[in-house]
């Protein structure tokens, strides 16, 4: 939490500081051209995840427009071409060949990992740097692809973060439910690998549903017979909502937790608000839970008139670590942005400071364990000061 805190300053001093006319964002050799540097994001803005794309298109539009009012990138303007994937990996890879025909010079989007998995190849073949905000699958990294880049926690992380908590709830018996897609089986696998190595705990059910269905009944069936004192859902929202309301009315009465896929308030509101306090979650700090950070909420409130949520500060991120190494590079060349991206050390974001693994992966994941209080989630009360 520390770390975060301290973070939070440097990034706000970093946004003055890499925003200056003529300093971290002007002059360069780039001579492609004169007009605006377009950056692609592939969001939902469409589909059951659709609530989450706002809030990814306006923490990147708020980045944008900083960095523009200090006079661009390179003596250039930033400008932003969204394009909806519905989370949907068909839908995506049709979006990213529009983000390629458009002639964007970097993707700063990704929020399914399932629907992200397809562009990575789009992308790569146009040589289009891609720095993923929330998308954090290890399948993304396992093709070693030089133009992909994670500003998120990994699934590697994720499970690390909920095996330390789950021991630290004292969790006997657990079990482990996934969507079937990329990112949750992940997620499940590994945290059943590291539970495994943990002392005095052990899975007791690892169940796979199918995402979109309207009665969980079966599973939760085979759950509660599990008797579980723990259920740690790794999934999106839609279907873990119902699943913990389906649950409860089961008559589970042990504590539940999800992954970060499913940190949005409309959980809450699918599960019930009664079902769903004291639900856990796996998350890299939301806006409501990052000590140090009215300034920018305030700033992003004052552009959009609403709050920012999950995944506005990472997309925000996002647009300035692009942004500094297409000024690193001096260019807009793909292949010279890549090199510049893995040479940044040190450069603050909300997650703390950037320095990218040889697998293009965060050094340190940032997750910390947040809790339904009300109608939203709060730090987990284990974790307040």
């Amino acid at each position: 939490m520390r770390k975060t805190r301290l973070a939070l300053a440097a990034v706000a001093a970093s946004v003055v500081a890499l925003s200056g006319c003529q300093g971290v964002f002007g002059g360069g050799d780039d001579s492609d051209s004169d007009g605006p540097i377009v950056l692609g994001m592939l969001a939902p803005t469409s589909g059951s995840s659709s609530s989450i794309g706002p809030y990814m298109t306006d923490g990147a539009k708020l980045a944008i427009d900083e960095i523009n009012a200090k006079g661009g990138v390179l003596g250039r303007k930033l400008k932003l071409n969204v394009q909806d994937d519905a989370c949907d990996p068909k839908t995506a890879s049709t979006a990213a060949n529009k983000l390629v025909a458009a002639g964007v010079t970097m993707s700063v989007g990704g929020y399914c990992s399932s629907a992200t998995l397809p562009t990575l190849s789009v992308f790569n073949k146009a040589d289009i740097p891609m720095v993923i905000p929330a998308a954090n699958s290890a399948d993304l990294v396992k093709q070693h692809l030089p133009n992909v880049f994670l500003i998120n926690g990994t699934g590697v992380q994720q499970a690390q973060a909920a095996t330390t908590w789950l021991s630290k709830q004292k969790a006997k018996r657990v079990a482990l439910v996934d969507d079937s897609n990329s990112y949750s089986t992940d997620i499940a696998k590994r945290t059943k690998t590291d539970i495994a190595k943990t002392h005095g705990m052990k899975t007791v059910l690892h169940e796979s549903v199918n995402a979109g269905e309207s009665d969980y009944s079966s599973n939760v069936h085979d759950i509660v017979a599990a008797h579980p004192d723990f259920v740690y859902w790794t999934g999106y929202y839609q279907e873990g909502g119902l699943i913990i309301r389906q649950l409860r009315q089961a008559g589970y009465h042990g504590k539940v937790m999800v992954g970060d896929g499913s940190v949005d308030g409309k959980l809450i509101s699918i599960a019930g608000t009664k079902q769903a306090q004291g639900v856990y979650a796996t998350m890299t700090e939301t806006p409501d839970t990052l000590k140090g950070a009215g300034d920018w909420v305030a700033s992003y409130k004052k552009k959009f008139g609403s709050e920012p949520g999950p995944y506005s500060p990472q997309s925000y991120d996002a647009v300035r670590v692009a942004a500094k190494a297409i000024k690193d590079a001096g260019s807009t060349d793909g292949k010279k942005i890549e090199a510049a991206l893995m040479k940044i050390d040190g450069f603050p974001l909300f997650s703390g400071p950037l320095k990218f693994t040889s697998d293009h992966t965060l050094t340190q994941g940032g997750f910390v364990v947040l809790q339904v209080s009300g109608t939203k989630f709060d730090l987990a009360d284990d974790l307040k000061d």
